[in-house]
């Protein structure tokens, strides 16, 4: 794991792990897009990455806790492009 991420922070976990499967992405233009690539193979791998990540009490968090992260950071993301970059560009 990235020594950057804080694994007693759930959010940077779940981020951290769909980030690095490539199941979301960030668009290189617009930082604060994170973009749902799609790929439920990605997902999954990041989900099994996420928890077998332990915090700094040396437990593992908890697949609920996971589930509701990623349901709830999968959601939030936009599916396939960024919407920004579509508001710039008409032809799309």
């Amino acid at each position: 794991m990235s020594s950057k991420i804080n694994a007693d922070d759930l959010t940077a976990v779940v981020r951290y792990a769909l980030e690095t499967t490539r199941a979301t992405i960030v668009c290189p233009f617009h930082d604060r897009v994170i973009i749902r690539v799609g790929d439920d193979a990605a997902e999954s791998h990041a989900f099994e990455r996420a928890k077998r990540i332990i915090k700094s009490d040396g437990e593992f968090w908890a697949s609920d806790v996971l589930r509701e992260e990623f349901g709830r950071q999968l959601g939030a993301a936009t599916d396939g492009r960024c919407p920004e970059c579509d508001r710039r560009d008409p032809g799309t």
